[in-house]
């Protein structure tokens, strides 16, 4: 008996995989992940509560008073607010996504995963697909909630570009919380890094209220964080405005974020030991 015969046959995970075969394997986990959710329907309660949440705390704790300053009261104030919030979803959504694909790795699911011939960016899409399936729910939870409070929209064809934008920038979001994911130790961590990132980026933004009376400093951070510039774009496309400089500024942060954190989180996914 050779010692070919001894050995176990070991899946070779690092041979090359065709694309059609990526696009097989991305579609069996992202029915897998579905199925999940199907069993644990709890997990959709952020996509749930959420849109909720936030529309009617906003609109009704905060909307007296700043719709005045818009030059009108808490009607102007949910034109102006629900775009802003449809901006938030995918980044919110986003952190999600970290922390399950820590908790998936400290079930010992990822494990399980990595020693199957499957391409490892397989895993990483199936998560990011699911994940932008869960923003489109919540942003249809989010639009129902924005029209019994009374909002109007103006233009269909902006709300849809505004959505796809969303979605977008979320998943370049994703990549980063994907990275976390994998180098955090566990998912409270994940949790408390994404709400130090994201509190100042949600905030410090015309997402809630316009920018003009903020200190000088603070409008000067507003100017280059890229939730103004996507509140902003969804804000031009659904009650109308100027939309190109913040759309360009939208899609240079999507595609940068991509570029840089993708292939940092296939890479420390396939070498996370």
């Amino acid at each position: 008996m050779t010692a070919a015969t001894l050995s176990p046959t070991v899946p070779k995970t690092d041979t090359p995989i065709p694309l059609r075969a990526h696009l097989r394997h991305t579609g069996a986990l992202i029915r897998r992940n579905l199925l999940w959710i199907r069993q644990d329907p709890e997990s959709m309660f952020d996509a749930i509560l959420f849109p909720v949440v936030f529309t009617l705390l906003f609109v009704y704790v905060f909307g007296g008073s700043i719709g005045k300053s818009l030059g009108g009261g808490q009607d102007q104030y949910v034109q102006y607010v629900i775009p802003g919030l449809m901006a938030m979803m995918g980044m919110n959504m986003a952190q999600g996504v970290g922390t399950g694909f820590n908790q998936d790795f400290n079930s010992g699911v990822m494990d399980r995963f990595r020693s199957l011939p499957i391409g490892r960016g397989s895993v990483l899409f199936a998560k990011i697909a699911v994940e932008l399936m869960r923003m489109l729910f919540a942003t249809a939870v989010l639009m129902v909630v924005a029209l019994l409070v009374g909002y109007d929209i103006n233009s269909w064809s902006g709300l849809l570009a505004s959505v796809g934008l969303s979605a977008v920038f979320g998943s370049a979001l994703m990549w980063v919380f994907l990275t976390l994911g994998v180098v955090m130790k566990n998912a409270q961590s994940v949790q408390a890094m994404g709400f130090l990132v994201l509190m100042p980026l949600q905030f410090g933004s015309s997402i809630f209220a316009p920018t003009a009376s903020m200190p000088g400093w603070l409008q000067a951070f507003t100017d280059y964080n890229p939730l103004s510039s996507l509140a902003d774009t969804a804000r031009g496309l659904m009650e109308g405005g100027p939309v190109a400089h913040d759309l360009w500024v939208t899609l240079i942060w999507s595609v940068g974020l991509t570029a840089v954190m993708a292939p940092v989180a296939i890479h420390k996914f396939r070498t996370k030991s």
